[in-house]
């Protein structure tokens, strides 16, 4: 299979923004710019392009022909968020998009957020779109990872021993009252992945990489992972329609 978006310029032929293509397809935005990391937007675009939901993925971001807008988001159905550097730096260049995105998802949009696409997800800073805020899990009590470089972690995704990539990814720190669907939870017990409502829509994060395509392991000498069925099972839930 062949993904048009490894290449910029003008071998990619984009629709007017948002608007479904000949087949009908819904839109899924990638964020790709200066608050990614170069593959992390190519990995989530092959991830929503691969599954059985039938979207015409696209990349949005400032040089992009899509820009990040209330427009383009207002026609769209997923918006997705993929990993990238340090926080601060990010949100500072994601800022004046925050309202536009909350609105987006407040209004029955779907959020999709990766490492720091799913630290993005939270309020300090951030979109605020969590029921509650996230951290460093490398911070956290009990860790069983003590540095930012790229490694694995293992997590229990829905209960099984799964072995993820991870680069100094959060956790999700929860408010007393809130009920997500906890999709993750690293060895201390902390929450890894989650999806939960906001507003009309619905919000998916993870703090590890079950997107990873092969290179992210080889580059750094790690052994392959296959867990695409994981990143599956995130957008599966996500996509589907909030609890009543």
């Amino acid at each position: 299979m062949r993904f048009p978006w490894r290449r910029r310029g003008g071998e990619q032929r984009v629709p007017d923004a948002g608007t479904p293509d000949e087949q009908g397809r819904p839109l899924a935005l990638v964020y790709r710019g200066r608050a990614s990391s170069p593959g992390c937007p190519e990995a989530v675009a092959e991830l929503l392009a691969a599954g059985p939901w039938n979207l015409d993925v696209r990349f949005t971001g400032p040089r992009e022909e899509l820009p990040l807008t209330a427009e383009t988001l207002s026609r769209a159905l997923v918006y997705a968020q993929p990993g990238g550097g340090t926080l601060s730096p990010a949100y500072r260049k994601l800022r004046r998009q925050r309202d536009a995105i909350r609105d987006f998802v407040q209004g029955g949009g779907r959020y999709l957020g990766f490492c720091l696409g799913a630290y993005l997800a939270g309020a300090t800073p951030g979109f605020d779109l969590l029921p509650g805020d996230t951290d460093q899990y490398i911070s956290a009590p009990g860790c069983t990872i003590h540095h930012d470089g790229n490694t694995l972690v293992e997590v229990a995704w829905r209960g099984r021993p799964r072995t993820v990539f991870f680069q100094d990814g959060p956790y999700f720190v929860l408010d007393r009252n809130a009920d997500p669907e906890v999709l993750a939870t690293y060895p201390n017990g902390l929450p890894a992945a989650l999806v939960t409502p906001f507003g009309a829509g619905r919000v998916g994060v993870t703090g590890p990489h079950p997107e990873a395509t092969d290179d992210w392991f080889t580059d750094y000498d790690l052994p392959v992972q296959n867990n695409r069925d994981l990143a599956m099972d995130l957008v599966d839930t996500v996509l589907r329609e909030p609890r009543r």
